[in-house]
């Protein structure tokens, strides 16, 4: 019964990294997902269902379109796996918040909307080394709603004077602050270099990443982002496939540090912390 409980985020992760797959490939068309059925991008051959299982259908396939017997591009599965590994992770965490269970269920499902499109922007970044405004704009939206539910207290009314922005014993305006304010250190980088060490999607993304995460795992988010893009830069010059002045897009790293975060920020900044205090 347990195994079920987990299968089932895992599953719906897979189909909706299927349809991830669908946005990341007609975003860079300018065509709409909502609407058409999805098609080989070599030759442009209408897929049937059994083309559009999940993992299962590239395995089966061997990696190659049904029709034009061209190779299938490995991002397919990958995403597929990542989001169901995320879903997962998401739904396991979840459960371990002494919470009732109409937040747990608004709380994972804002979280797996706000994950799939940042699977997206990961994945658009790495290929075309820009983030898309039509992503991470939506996602700044409902993360901002999120907080705003959140002095709503998520359904549950509590006396909240709104003029002073006090909620639950809680400053929001300060945790708000506090969790935008780091992404200000990525815009005085861009405006410092011009533009020409990172761009302002990625200081979009960083708030939206404060947004997410509240303070101070935002700190652990950045810190891991800047740490891992240092040492894979480091490693791609050391093997020449980059140069100094080579662009490696930042997008996948603060995303991998927003995911880090998420799920061990806390406990990260607990162990340090306690080494120095």
């Amino acid at each position: 019964m347990y195994v079920f409980h987990y299968f089932i985020p895992f599953v719906s992760g897979l189909v909706i990294g299927s349809f991830l797959n669908c946005v990341i490939y007609r975003l860079e068309k300018e065509e709409s997902f909502l609407k058409g059925r999805s098609y080989c991008p070599n030759c442009k051959h209408i897929l049937n269902w059994q083309d559009l299982i999940p993992v299962v259908s590239f395995l089966w396939l061997k990696g190659q379109c049904r029709y034009c017997q061209k190779p299938i591009s490995w991002q397919y599965p990958m995403v597929e796996l990542a989001t169901g590994l995320m879903f997962l992770l998401i739904f396991l965490a979840s459960r371990d918040l002494a919470q009732p269970d109409n937040f747990l269920l608004f709380n994972t499902v804002y979280l797996w909307v706000l994950t799939s499109l940042l699977i997206v922007i990961f994945v658009y970044d790495l290929r075309h080394y820009i983030i898309p405004d039509s992503i991470v704009y939506p996602g700044i939206i409902i993360a901002v709603l999120y907080r705003l539910f959140g002095i709503w207290n998520f359904g549950n009314w509590d006396i909240c004077l709104l003029a002073q922005f006090w909620c639950g014993g809680e400053f929001w305006v300060y945790d708000l602050g506090f969790s935008i304010l780091p992404a200000f250190v990525l815009l005085a980088i861009i405006l410092f270099s011009g533009g020409r060490w990172m761009g302002m999607g990625d200081f979009k993304l960083a708030i939206l990443m404060g947004l997410i995460l509240g303070w101070p795992n935002i700190l652990f988010a950045l810190f891991s982002a800047f740490s891992l893009g240092a040492i894979i830069g480091l490693g791609l010059i050391a093997t020449k496939k980059k140069g100094l002045k080579s662009e490696i897009p930042f997008g996948p790293f603060l995303i991998t540090g927003t995911f880090l975060a998420l799920f061990w920020g806390q406990s990260a900044i607990d162990w340090y912390l306690g080494l120095i205090l």
